[in-house]
């Protein structure tokens, strides 16, 4: 059986970082990362992009040797991603930020509001509703995230972890200072405008759980295998039919739901860029399937149907 040597240089230099000599043919690419390791330390395996060209994209850890394009002396290009975290921890931080800032607000602790305010309780119900959706939504997050999502990505820059907060803890003290004011007024058309409201926020909540419970199902634990998802069983998973990303879809219904139950500006905001948002990712992935599958339904749209 004939071995490989393996070089690898820095991307951004040319130097030559690490020699590897006898390298099995079906090594992969997450073995020779750890034996990159052995002699960089300070380069972890999920810290390292090692790719073929070094403008070029970052190989897969599954990518075996003998199936690249090449030779027995093998040069490969690596590029520090920077310190990472798991994405777990990025999820469970952004998530449970907006949680407990909101439950200041809603509780008026100190020097928040006007001293004559403190701890006292809004006298609108919507508010209190509020602040049980708002609070299901992200426990359900936090939820999602330990015993539902499985990530084809251990790991994410570190970096992130301050913008994705910055991002979901602003956006909740700015909400959440509005809604439980002492001075907010309840919406236009009173209880009518707040049960449909509900309503809403409810079903849309109930269709992005299913769509994730959909998704973790496609995906065997430990596994990276991409697969079309398609309608289950379950109603609330049929609209798979018209969209590619209907977790985005139903996440876009629960705040809108949210926006028509508060009346409430910064709200409004927050729906609005989140949407943009998820129609990026959106297009993204949809953009994905349609070049990884042939057999790609044709009538599905990213994120609306037949719109957008």
């Amino acid at each position: 059986m004939k071995h490989y040597e393996v070089e690898i240089l820095d991307a951004k230099t040319k130097d030559k970082l690490c020699f590897l000599d006898k390298v099995e043919p079906n090594a992969t690419i997450g073995e020779i990362k750890s034996m990159f390791h052995k002699s960089h330390p300070q380069w972890y395996p999920t810290r390292q992009s090692i790719r073929l060209d070094a403008k070029g994209k970052s190989l897969k850890d599954e990518d075996v040797l003998q199936h690249l394009p090449v030779g027995t002396t093998a040069t490969f290009y690596f590029r520090d991603l920077g310190a990472q975290i798991s994405w777990v921890t990025v999820f469970l931080t952004e998530y449970t930020g907006p949680l407990v800032l909101y439950l200041m607000f809603y509780f008026r602790v100190p020097f928040i509001y006007a001293s004559k305010y403190d701890f006292s309780t809004s006298k609108h119900w919507v508010v209190h509703l509020a602040c049980m959706c708002h609070s299901f939504h992200f426990l359900k997050r936090n939820l999602e995230t330990l015993f539902v999502h499985r990530f084809s990505h251990g790991t994410m820059p570190l970096r992130n972890i301050f913008k994705n907060c910055t991002y979901y803890w602003g956006f909740a003290a700015w909400m959440a200072y509005y809604i439980n004011h002492p001075l907010y007024t309840p919406p236009i058309y009173g209880e009518q405008q707040i049960r449909l409201a509900l309503i809403l926020f409810l079903f849309c909540q109930i269709g992005n759980f299913s769509i994730h419970i959909a998704l973790r199902n496609l995906r065997p634990p430990g596994s990276k295998t991409r697969k079309i998802p398609y309608p289950t069983k379950n109603p609330f998973t049929w609209i798979f039919v018209l969209v590619s990303c209907p977790n985005y879809t139903y996440e876009l219904g629960s705040w809108l739901g949210f926006t028509l139950m508060t009346q409430c500006l910064p709200v409004a905001f927050f729906t609005l860029v989140g949407f943009i948002q998820m129609t990026v990712w959106a297009k993204g992935k949809h953009r994905s399937y349609l070049k990884e599958f042939r057999d790609y339904p044709p009538l599905r749209s990213p994120i609306l149907p037949f719109i957008l």
